[in-house]
């Protein structure tokens, strides 16, 4: 069953790159005490995460942490390396490029998408949440293949 708006983030680690290279981040130490805009993507390098997703919310970062965001966080079913390369390729800013390599965080969540078949495993739904000390405030979750609800610019008018 996939979370609903108030329930607490499931507990999780992932891969982020460090200074040294690939480090562990905690959900715990993300979300903890703070207004975190996360946001999910099938993956990497693919055609609407790459066009649209990913590059709504660095075109938005300023607008979001003016209504009180204090990170903006991707995740994807990737592993740190693809992250760290997407995140350079797009030219993030400050947000966050979190590796969920296993779909362990995904899975946890119930929002998982299964696209074996299709050559690239398990991966995650296309979604986006506002996630408040730690528990799940706002989330909004495509249906399909579409990309609407969990844009930046939805996002924004939900804060």
């Amino acid at each position: 069953m996939a979370v609903q708006e108030g329930d607490k983030v499931p507990a999780a680690t992932f891969k982020v790159m460090g200074a040294t290279g690939p480090a562990d981040v905690t959900s715990e130490e993300l979300f903890a005490g703070k207004t975190v805009a996360l946001f999910s993507v099938p993956g990497a390098f693919t055609p609407t995460c790459s066009a649209k997703h990913l590059p709504g919310f660095v075109e938005k970062a300023d607008d979001l942490k003016a209504k009180g965001v204090d990170a903006i966080a991707c995740t994807a079913a990737n592993d740190v390396f693809v992250m760290d390369a997407w995140g350079k390729n797009q030219s993030v800013g400050e947000i966050v490029m979190l590796a969920d390599g296993s779909a362990d965080f995904v899975k946890a969540l119930g929002l998982e998408l299964d696209l074996t078949g299709r050559g690239m495993g398990m991966r995650a739904q296309r979604y986006s949440m506002i996630i408040k000390d730690g528990v799940i405030e706002k989330l909004n979750v495509e249906e399909g293949g579409a990309f609407e609800v969990s844009s930046a610019e939805h996002m924004l008018g939900q804060l």
